[in-house]
């Protein structure tokens, strides 16, 4: 959420005009969440993979805050990654949706 005392006042035009919340229906983990659960486990095994091979050699604490991400979008998701990367999925404690600039509960 953005904060509010840092909004510019509304610009009268005809009528009055605010600021659009692109955010307002919309969530960023709906669409991969559903595209994760189209995927065969065997496609989703290779995902987990991948995904670890690209985190090789990240810091703990990032890879705690994306797995938060991959929660939101499905909680079996953060779980796979988490099992291929040989580390505690922090994840699974928090039940909220975290924002990029959160790290993950652990």
């Amino acid at each position: 959420m953005q904060e509010k005392s840092f909004a510019e006042p509304p610009l009268r035009i005809s009528g009055d005009a605010d600021r659009y919340n692109h955010r307002d229906g919309n969530d960023d983990y709906t669409q991969p969440g559903n595209l994760f659960c189209l995927m065969t486990p065997d496609q989703q095994q290779r995902l987990f993979k991948n995904i670890a091979a690209a985190m090789a050699g990240v810091p703990e604490g990032i890879i705690q805050r994306q797995l938060v991400h991959f929660h939101n979008a499905d909680p079996r998701y953060a779980e796979g990654v988490a099992k291929v990367l040989g580390v505690k999925n922090g994840a699974a404690v928090s039940t909220r949706h975290a924002t990029a600039l959160e790290p993950a509960l652990v």
